[in-house]
């Protein structure tokens, strides 16, 4: 029986911004619940829901402060079970993130904790006498001192969030205990949150420093021993419940890391940062990045697929803001070898949102790297830009659902701005105007959701020509033939038998001419169906 989340498209709502159901300017499960027709339309299978438990929200969100609850910001225990519910009976699984590696400081775990050396709950973190030199992933020192007990905490990441003791198993049991009460509510797996992280060394040496880059090397505060065992543990335990699906965020670009972390006893998939977080657009990285990640996993490892996320720039941004390049990622996303994700807004071509008002910043780690930018003797003027380039509020501004007030997001004051030009780009103007990038993604979902060899398929090839990417997949039922233009010049392919092929898509025009050379126009998107028994390029 094929795993339902190897056929599945997934779409990542950052909760506090795609829809306010009751008016406070933040987005919750009732109004996440009121566009479920939306996602279903779409095309969607699955969500991927940001965290929703109580938080001071240093990290918004990612700094847990109870696993049993949900915040108040977006709604009760009833409203999540209704939404649970009601996505389930549209046929979309819900996936939650889950933060394993650390919880916040006002976790009442961490207030025992640090309240004497001596409480039952002080070795569930990690303390110690004296720092290292670990820095935090965050900027600055990974250790914050505590006068009280007169010790030094770890935290990877804010210091607001503090990490847990793997090592100590009453930990792990406790967050065995919480994957257990979700999973039966009803969420059909875990989003895992920088899962590398859940060991360190705890030899504590000192990590090395990168003299060149100006920076250090995380030796021993991420991909430790023992954590593999653990990850294979959490993939068991997971697993006893029918139907379930576990992606991991390994803090990696590494194929070499990266695939330690899926497959057989594993997390079913893992992020493939190393083809999602381009920081700018090229076309030979990105095929170099896909033939070495189909030559370096095994037939039990299967990639994702990603442009965007909550944790970087929208890809439409970041490529230039160009809407026929956003087209031909979005083909590529859907139609290559892997498990897709979509970010919530990126189906109607959302920009990223740059503020020139520290005041308006929400990211911690926009705010972290304006204060060292200062520190640094940078300007207030230098320090804004890089406060923007490190903040991710970027990405996470409110969903645009129409040019009305707020964009149709909220009836109240929206938690974070929303961009002036963010009243052009709206669900209602594109729902109904077919060369919309709306409607573009929608023939895209609808015919990945039909043809079985772009769910299933294996490369019959995988080629490069001077900035074309094609490929063929292929199953028991058919071929698909994908070519992508990334080039503002026409490029030409060799076809076997064009009076066989059928135009399933192209980003440019209707229809094809059945000649044995198919021209592929500047920047065009063109998706071929063909026999089973046909090859259908040519070897060149």
């Amino acid at each position: 029986m094929v795993k339902w989340w190897k056929q599945s498209t997934f779409y990542e709502i950052y909760m506090p911004s795609f829809k306010d159901g009751n008016g406070d300017g933040i987005g919750d499960f009732a109004g996440m619940t009121s566009k479920l027709d939306y996602l279903k339309e779409l095309g969607i299978d699955g969500l991927w829901l940001t965290p929703f438990y109580p938080s001071p929200k240093v990290d918004n969100g990612y700094d847990i402060s109870d696993y049993y609850e949900i915040d108040p910001d977006y709604g009760t225990m009833a409203d999540f079970e209704t939404f649970i519910q009601e996505a389930h009976q549209r046929g979309i699984k819900v996936i939650a993130d889950l933060v394993l590696n650390h919880t916040s400081s006002d976790h009442q775990w961490f207030q025992e904790s640090k309240s004497s050396k001596d409480h039952p709950k002080r070795d569930w973190y990690i303390w110690r006498d004296f720092p290292n030199n670990w820095v935090s992933f965050f900027g600055g020192p990974a250790w914050e001192y505590d006068a009280k007990t007169n010790q030094y905490y770890y935290h990877a990441f804010a210091k607001e969030q503090v990490d847990l003791n793997w090592a100590n198993p009453e930990v792990k049991q406790a967050m065995f205990d919480v994957m257990k009460f979700w999973l039966e509510k009803g969420v059909d797996g875990f989003r895992l949150d920088v899962i590398n992280f859940l060991k360190v060394n705890d030899s504590f040496q000192d990590n090395p420093y990168d003299l060149e880059k100006k920076e250090q090397i995380h030796l021993f505060d991420k991909d430790q021993e023992g954590v593999i065992a653990i990850i294979e543990e959490i993939a068991e335990f997971v697993h006893q419940y029918p139907d379930k699906f576990l992606v991991g965020e390994v803090g990696s670009e590494e194929l070499d890391i990266l695939k330690l972390y899926s497959g057989l006893n594993k997390l079913d998939v893992v992020f493939n940062f190393n083809i999602g977080s381009m920081a700018k657009f090229d076309v030979d990285k990105l095929y170099q990045q896909l033939v070495g990640t189909e030559q370096a996993y095994d037939s039990t490892q299967i990639p994702t697929l990603f442009f965007s996320s909550h944790d970087m720039s929208r890809h439409i941004s970041r490529f230039g803001g160009d809407e026929d390049l956003a087209k031909l990622v979005a083909t590529l996303m859907l139609t290559a070898k892997g498990v897709p994700f979509i970010y919530f807004g990126d189906e109607i071509g959302m920009r990223d949102w740059i503020t020139d008002d520290l005041s308006k910043m929400k990211d911690v780690q926009g705010i972290t790297g304006y204060k060292l930018a200062l520190q640094e003797g940078k300007s207030h003027e230098e320090a804004l830009l890089v406060a923007n380039e490190k903040s991710r509020d970027k990405s996470r501004t409110p969903m645009q659902w129409n040019a009305r007030a707020n964009v149709g997001f909220s009836e109240g004051k929206p938690w974070i701005t929303v961009p002036e030009d963010g009243y052009k780009v709206t669900v209602e103007d594109q729902i109904n105007d077919p060369e919309s990038m709306l409607s573009f993604y929608k023939k895209l979902l609808k015919l990945r959701k039909k043809h079985s060899s772009l769910q299933f398929g294996d490369y019959e090839f995988l080629r490069n020509e001077d900035g074309m990417i094609y490929f063929v997949r292929t199953d028991t039922v058919e071929k698909v033939l994908v070519v992508l233009n990334f080039t503002d010049q026409p490029k030409t392919l060799e076809v076997e038998v064009a009076a066989t092929m059928k135009l399933l898509l192209s980003t440019k025009r209707t229809g094809l001419d059945r000649e044995s050379v198919v021209t592929i126009l500047a920047n065009e998107a063109v998706i071929l169906k063909g026999d089973i028994g046909n090859g259908l390029v040519k070897e060149r």
